[in-house]
């Protein structure tokens, strides 16, 4: 794969708040310090929620392509994240991310397939692999008939 870049612009707008696009999308995201820091604001995304955003999202596009490949056939696949925020010596640091995926799928013996094609996907996301925080992977599969 040839090297890409990615753009994204950043408009402080007032106080703690920017809004943030890319020339490459059409929609843009409102971000503010989160409301656990001085001047916060709430209910509006966070560096440290697109942080934990990148990862999850990075896990289930990889997910996404490891089973098409692998021909595992899943009936639901969703994705809950936490973003561990910590002061060490000092400095804040995103310091682990908890990746809660559940799958459903049909088949019971295609149960240790499945949680496989989970750990592959956890190792191969190229946004994990770019980061310094600990990424934890705690996978429930269920099977639907």
């Amino acid at each position: 794969m040839e090297k890409h870049t990615y753009t994204v612009n950043l408009i402080w707008e007032n106080d703690r708040k920017g809004i943030m696009s890319s020339p490459e999308l059409t929609t843009k995201i409102e971000v503010a310090t989160p409301p656990e820091f001085d001047k916060g604001m709430p209910n509006i995304w966070s560096p440290e929620h697109l942080f934990t955003a990148s990862v999850v999202s990075c896990f289930m596009t990889t997910f996404l392509a490891i089973a098409e490949y692998s021909k595992l056939e899943y009936i639901k696949f969703s994705c809950n994240a936490e973003g561990v925020l910590e002061k060490i010596d000092g400095k804040y640091l995103m310091t682990k991310i908890i990746l809660k995926p559940e799958l459903i799928i049909a088949e019971l013996d295609k149960m240790e397939r499945a949680q496989r094609i989970l750990e592959k996907s956890e190792a191969a996301c190229l946004i994990s692999n770019s980061i310094k925080s600990e990424i934890e992977l705690i996978a429930v599969i269920n099977i639907e008939n």
